[in-house]
């Protein structure tokens, strides 16, 4: 997760400012969330067998969004891959204290701390470097490099940020993933990240009705919340930078005792 998006690809100008305003509102807190009925009818999605393909848009996506169950499948000994796109080099702007290649190697250690815990092997880590912020420039490359790690790995299963999550780097990283799934015949699930801040129960922007429940058992949940507390340029201030990335009300949407996904081809 960086912090506010650039420029969304294929939308209007009206599209792209509704998204930026609601990226820089003050968002929905979890008590709303909390007392929502909504997500309590979701079901739980049936995992396929075989291999399975993370994809997040910077260090920390992948955690926040489906670190509980990466931990569950490296658990049980399942084949979890990890691809991370860019290395989050643009998350503090301006930062003489962490400029961006300082930034970009301080969030690739985070990442691998929190990988170590969540048991995903460093043999199935793989880091893209794409530019930070500018994902869809390399959008078709993306996919075709994710169609060839699908193909090569026997991957049953691919899962990305949602495409629809209101951040540019995001929705390319879920589009990409999309396209590579689709044409792999691969199941595809995306997790929202961003979502959770702009939307509202019941709001018209997201498809409810392929949201699905992943539970996480007190052991699952515990690892990816020590996980996620890896990620000390995010969580915390710097010197020369006091915006905080992920300030504890947002962190705290990811730290359920169940995760989320949409589920956009496969078992539904």
């Amino acid at each position: 997760m960086n912090g506010l998006p650039g420029p969304l690809a294929d939308r209007s100008r009206t599209a792209r400012e509704d998204a930026a305003e609601a990226i820089a509102s003050e968002g929905t807190g979890e008590d709303v969330w909390s007392a929502w009925a909504g997500w309590r009818s979701w079901p739980e999605p049936v995992l396929p067998d075989g291999p399975v393909v993370v994809l997040a848009a910077h260090p920390d996506d992948e955690v926040l969004g489906f670190g509980g169950t990466a931990a569950r499948l490296a658990s049980s000994g399942r084949e979890v891959h990890v691809v991370t796109v860019t290395d989050g080099e643009a998350s503090h702007p301006g930062s003489r204290l962490m400029p961006p290649p300082v930034l970009a190697r301080r969030r690739r250690e985070e990442l691998s701390e929190a990988l170590d815990l969540l048991g995903v092997n460093r043999r199935r880590r793989h880091r893209l470097g794409l530019p930070d912020t500018e994902v869809g420039k390399h959008e078709t490359a993306l996919a075709q490099w994710v169609g060839e790690l699908l193909r090569t790995s026997g991957a049953t299963l691919c899962v990305t940020p949602w495409s629809g999550d209101l951040h540019a780097d995001h929705e390319a990283v879920g589009r990409a993933g999309h396209a590579a799934a689709g044409a792999g015949a691969i199941a595809l699930w995306q997790y929202p990240v961003w979502m959770w801040h702009w939307a509202v129960p019941e709001g018209p922007r997201v498809p409810w009705h392929r949201c699905r429940r992943l539970p996480l058992a007190p052991a699952e949940l515990a690892l990816k919340k020590s996980a996620l507390r890896r990620f000390r340029t995010q969580i915390a201030p710097l010197a020369d930078h006091p915006d905080v990335i992920l300030p504890p009300e947002e962190l705290a949407h990811h730290q359920r005792s169940f995760e989320t996904v949409i589920v956009e081809t496969g078992p539904r």
